[in-house]
């Protein structure tokens, strides 16, 4: 409003201090991108920090990504686009609610460009209803395999094939 200024002239009021977490993003073109996206220190969905499941799974459309590279560039994805992103070895998943008595599952899964992962998934839903079509079927469009090289997130819209393999191959 006219007349009155910030007491920091420098700083919004609707800015939400960020924290970088490294990742690989995988596009449907085939491009993969090393760099970080941006998670609040705090959810509005559910206690503790933002994790980058829930940029994905947010809104709609465009998400913010800054490429590693000589210079800081914010670039941003259609996360329709998105094949999977691969998170380093970390324990994002652990934090769904849930995670220790959730059904997990190991499969295989054929992407729509070819490629291939293995890993685990858990499925959040009751005995019975915890079928892996039920963990294809969730209302969240990025989902976590776990890997022995990456926690991925899988954009279930260019999932072609889920298979459950033997738990110990």
């Amino acid at each position: 409003m006219r007349g009155y200024q910030s007491v920091y002239p420098d700083t919004s009021e609707f800015r939400v201090e960020k924290m970088r977490t490294t990742a690989t993003v995988v596009l449907s073109n085939g491009t993969s991108v090393r760099g970080a996206f941006f998670v609040a220190g705090g959810s509005a969905t559910h206690d503790g920090p933002e994790r980058v499941k829930d940029v994905l799974n947010g809104e709609p459309g465009f998400i913010p990504f800054e490429p590693l590279g000589d210079y800081a560039q914010t670039v941003i994805y259609n996360r329709d686009h998105i094949l999977y992103v691969a998170l380093a070895p970390n324990s994002e998943a652990r934090l769904d609610p849930g995670y220790d008595v959730a059904t997990r599952r190991r499969v295989k899964m054929l992407l729509s460009d070819g490629t291939r992962l293995i890993g685990f998934v858990n499925v959040y839903r009751p005995r019975g209803r915890d079928r892996l079509s039920d963990f294809a079927r969730s209302y969240e469009h990025f989902q976590y395999l776990e890997a022995d090289a990456a926690t991925y997130l899988i954009n279930v819209r260019h999932l072609v094939e889920l298979t459950e393999e033997p738990s110990n191959p």
